[in-house]
């Protein structure tokens, strides 16, 4: 007799039958349905808007082709696989079929677990969902076993598989380089295989990104049509697949990427798969966004639900030329435009070695007293009397091969026994290798020495700065090499878990080379990452556009930084500079001696501003309007708190030309019965808006919006091609 299993918002609605046949895993508003009758392959039947139940209940005549669930290799062999094994006796096929599906609660989520057994071999899949009450997103992993006598070699073990039904589908990706991330890209699903890969070894998110859209009816919208996202929680590197073969569907894939990491998996060792999170909306790009950001704040993401410091940080200040007087007026400076943190970065450490560039002295991390004279703790005192909590950089993972560290320890880099290391940064950076628990007690102890000696530090910036360049570990047995790249990153969540066991309310940002780590894997155990290490305002609108597709406001940094820029050399102004900023975690970047009053004072009042609106930003729901990457002149998107009383919208020009025409933009996201009354921030005009203090419905500004001048108000000696605006939106009773 068939029986069904149906799950909704998490919560089991009729009991778990060990004959079940379609199994639901729902949320709130999505539905995935596979079919796993006992004895028969797993199968995919649908994921998409929520199914009712009669809708479940006459799914199967609905006419839906039913793809494997979860494709093995050896039965198959023209199409993509998620899963390739050599069993000890040569056979390189698997087949496999449902055995059991159970259920468990975790907390406030449903766990979902399909095993499914090799027809001959005691060789084992758990095919794994979770869902959450409150989120619309559905995890799924897969955990591998065996009982077989001898290690069976694991080839390709991807996280999931999902089947895309062909159509108009435009595919939406991130890609880039150093001071260039997060960019985006939207192209139509054409046949062929698409692959996006990452192979760093240790940051995952510089030239691509783990984490898809599919718009599937036309080219992509940010507020209107039907959009699958797709996120690879893993630090490490990653594949995504698209094969876009002969037949009505494209078949998605993603997963560790398995190159150079073939996995020796012994008998009753569990392989686990990174997760890979699933979601689906009708509200277009940005509603897939939401979903995202939501599920982050909630569950993914440290700290979620706290609201972020402004924050001033070093580098682009002073660089390394640290010293306790220049930190201590660098305090008093962000004190007093109302900042709540210092964090102070590079060249602090060094004993033998100086840390007076970047070419020595990572690994030894005690403080620089020629610079520091005072120390951890004078520096700590300074912050006391000018009422800012205290930070501090670290690049633990790392050494330089001028350094006390590699010359007590040169066994502890990831290098080839007879190789030469590849060197990196300054010529002389290497890697430490985190498959060792001798090196991993030692990043521990980065972090534990710090907070034990110095227990008033409120955050950590911890970088990382090159890539593995070298194959090899000492500390992995020669037939277990190809597991380096896994093996890292086991150590570094090791040690993460560790950290956040000792030191749970500390904030952690996590920066590599800028963004190098935007990926769910990371942001378990940070608070948020360094978007860029280019904080030129203009290329930050489309850095921070992209990244915002799968991260929301709250843990993107987006500092203000000085003009000329110091990565492009171009001249912006500081409202433009200011404005761009306040649209994610906002902080500064600058050396504060350089700033007029002038400009302090604009600062001051943003800063001020930003503590207003600052949980809108960081909790609210994000409306991407206009993007940058269309070429209509300007670009503007909002944020709307979850009761829809109050609003932010941002817009910025992007391009000057005479007898230019810019598009008016229409509002998304208000509630359309409620008045709002609107005030502008960040203000520099000799006159207000036509439209400050004036209040429209929701209605009239999600249909018409309000125009923007193109220009800026002021005195004619003050005038530039750059012109942008924030606006405040309070309903009023």
């Amino acid at each position: 007799m068939k029986k069904e299993l149906y799950l909704l918002a998490g919560l089991a609605l009729s009991p778990m039958v060990l004959m079940a046949e379609n199994v639901c895993i729902s949320t709130a508003k999505t539905s995935l349905v596979v079919n796993a009758t006992e004895g028969q392959e797993l199968k995919f039947v649908y994921y998409g808007e929520k199914l009712s139940a009669e809708d479940l209940k006459n799914i199967n005549n609905s006419g839906l082709p039913q793809f494997s669930a979860y494709p093995v290799y050896g039965l198959n062999c023209p199409g993509e696989t998620a899963l390739a094994v050599k069993h000890a006796d040569g056979n390189m096929s698997l087949q496999m079929e449902v055995e059991k599906t159970e259920t468990r609660r975790e907390e406030n989520a449903i766990v979902t677990v399909i095993t499914m057994k090799d027809k001959v071999y005691p060789f084992y899949v758990d095919v794994c969902y979770k869902t959450y009450q409150d989120a619309d997103i559905i995890e799924t992993w897969t955990e591998i076993s065996h009982n077989e006598k001898k290690a069976v070699t694991l080839n390709q073990f991807a996280s999931a598989y999902l089947p895309i039904r062909r159509g108009n589908v435009w595919f939406s990706s991130l890609y880039g380089s150093w001071a260039n991330e997060g960019r985006l890209v939207q192209e139509p699903l054409e046949p062929g295989m698409k692959v996006i890969k990452n192979k760093d070894g240790v940051r995952n998110s510089h030239t691509a990104h783990g984490e898809v859209m599919f718009s599937l009816d036309g080219k992509p919208q940010e507020n209107s049509g039907n959009v699958i996202g797709a996120a690879l929680c893993y630090t490490g590197n990653y594949k995504l697949r698209i094969d876009t073969d002969d037949s009505e569907y494209h078949q998605f894939y993603a997963g560790i990427n398995e190159e150079n990491s073939a996995y020796t998996l012994e008998k009753e060792e569990t392989f686990r798969t990174p997760e890979l999170a699933l979601t689906f909306s009708e509200e277009g790009l940005s509603g897939v966004s939401r979903n995202f950001h939501r599920w982050a704040r909630l569950h993914k993401l440290a700290h979620g639900d706290k609201l972020r410091k402004i924050l001033l940080n070093s580098w682009e200040g002073v660089y390394f030329n640290i010293n306790q007087e220049g930190m201590n007026q660098m305090m008093a400076d962000i004190a007093s435009m109302g900042g709540e943190l210092f964090v102070m970065d590079d060249g602090w450490f060094g004993d033998k070695y100086k840390r007076n560039s970047d070419n020595s002295s990572l690994g030894d991390w005690m403080v620089d007293t020629t610079k520091l004279p005072k120390g951890i703790e004078g520096l700590i005192a300074d912050a006391e009397k000018n009422g800012v909590k205290f930070g501090i950089w670290i690049e633990p993972e790392m050494a330089n091969t001028t350094s006390e560290l590699y010359e007590k320890h040169p066994e502890w880099i990831l290098k080839a026994p007879q190789r030469d290391p590849v060197l990196g940064r300054g010529g002389t950076q290497v890697v430490l290798d985190l498959g060792n628990p001798e090196v991993q007690d030692f990043v521990f102890g980065v972090v534990d020495n710090l907070m034990t000696k110095y227990p008033k530090i409120d955050y950590i910036k911890w970088d990382a700065n090159m890539g593995i360049m070298n194959h090899g570990s000492n500390y992995l047995d020669k037939d277990e090499q190809s597991h380096m790249y896994i093996e890292y990153h086991r150590g570094l969540k090791k040690i993460c878990q560790r950290i956040r066991a000792k030191y749970p309310d500390l904030t952690i940002q996590a920066c590599a080379s800028g963004g190098g780590r935007a990926n769910y894997g990371y942001l378990p155990y940070f608070d948020e990452f360094w978007v860029s290490d280019n904080t030129d305002a203009l290329q930050r609108i489309y850095m921070q556009w992209g990244t915002s597709y799968f991260f929301p406001a709250i843990a993107m940094a987006s500092h203000i930084s000085a003009a000329p820029n110091h990565q492009t050399f171009r001249t912006i102004p500081l409202k433009y500079r200011i404005d761009v900023a306040m649209s994610g975690r906002l902080g500064m970047e600058i050396q504060p001696k350089n700033m007029t009053d002038e400009e302090k004072e604009l600062c001051r009042k943003a800063i001020a501003d930003y503590k207003n609106i600052r949980p809108v930003v960081q909790f609210g729901d994000i409306y991407r309007l206009v993007s940058p990457y269309d070429r209509l002149g300007v670009a503007s998107l909002m944020y709307t708190s979850p009761e829809k009383d109050k609003a932010v919208f941002y817009w910025w020009k992007t391009e000057t030309f005479c007898n230019q025409h810019l598009p008016r933009v229409k509002m998304a996201g208000l509630s359309p019965d409620k008045m709002y009354r609107i005030h502008e921030l960040n203000r520099i005009d000799n006159s207000p808006l036509k439209f400050e203090g004036q209040t429209f419905s929701g209605a009239f500004l999600m249909s018409n919006g309000l125009e923007i001048p193109y220009t800026h108000n002021v005195d004619y000696h003050k005038l530039n091609d750059y012109a942008s605006r924030v606006l405040y939106l309070e309903a009023v009773k």
